[in-house]
């Protein structure tokens, strides 16, 4: 069996799309049942939020400036 070292230098050595897929299902496995109520509204606020910006009657707006935005706030 390999040890966490020689796994992580293997892993390290994919190209980033590989490394990337195989940290999110390493997420995935980490993640706790959700309660499918709780699921369903979640993905019901998504496609609204989707379907906001693709008909134009919100504008995205980058990280950075949203993260600005909020520094704004709570800086005293």
């Amino acid at each position: 069996m390999r040890s966490i070292e020689q796994l992580t230098e293997e892993i390290l050595s994919l190209p980033s799309a590989s490394r990337a897929l195989l940290a999110d299902k390493l997420v995935e496995s980490l993640e706790f049942d959700t309660d499918p109520a709780i699921q369903a509204v979640w993905v019901t606020e998504a496609k609204r939020r989707r379907d906001e910006i693709r008909d134009g009657s919100v504008q995205p707006i980058s990280g950075e400036d949203a993260l600005a935005q909020v520094r704004r706030l709570i800086e005293p």
